[in-house]
């Protein structure tokens, strides 16, 4: 029996382009999303977790949605038939080009040297790299979905869609990332 996520999209033909992403992206094929907090132990475990149920687990922060993995799983199912039907591709791939877009390879930290501070540019790791960028996916979502017409399922589609074509103008974590980088080229 071939296992599908949602029963729908099978993820064994996702391809992670990005190398450095390769190991902190978990496409493991599973049925739901869900392991119940099984990988939050150890430090780094995150990355055994499925790359919708991070998804999942960011679009629970705010206040409104804390709590509520079923209601935000079923959110993200029907975000992906949406994906499904606009782009005629497997919804995951569509999500892994989005992260890949969306994730900074360069941001800033600041440094004290003598009592003057000041903002020295660096490199990111891999899995910040993708923290940020599911966690921009997710806010750029429920501010596009707030006080909208939109239901959020087509504003977390919308979001993903216009990530993973690298769309600075209508994806607000690409312009993020491009934010973030730029600050970092003027700090270097």
């Amino acid at each position: 029996m071939e296992i599908k996520l949602f029963n729908k999209w099978d993820t064994t033909e996702v391809v992670v382009r990005d190398p450095s992403l390769r190991g902190y992206i978990n496409i493991a094929p599973v049925f739901v999303p869900h392991s119940a907090g099984r990988n939050s132990k150890k430090m780094f475990d995150k990355a055994k977790m499925n790359i919708v149920e991070r998804l999942a687990n960011n679009l629970m922060r705010k206040e409104h949605n804390t709590g509520k993995k079923h209601l935000v799983l079923s959110t993200i199912e029907e975000a992906f038939d949406i994906i499904e039907k606009r782009t005629k591709q497997n919804p995951v791939q569509v999500l892994i080009e989005a992260l890949e877009n969306a994730g900074p390879r360069e941001e800033t930290t600041r440094i004290s040297y003598g009592g003057i501070a000041f903002l020295q540019s660096v490199d990111v790791s891999p899995s910040r790299r993708l923290d940020t960028a599911l966690r921009n996916i997710a806010l750029g979502a429920m501010q596009s979905a707030h006080k909208s017409k939109k239901t959020f399922a087509q504003c977390l589609a919308d979001e993903i869609i216009f990530a993973s074509k690298a769309d600075m103008q209508r994806s607000y974590a690409v312009r993020k990332k491009e934010e973030k980088e730029r600050v970092a080229q003027s700090a270097r």
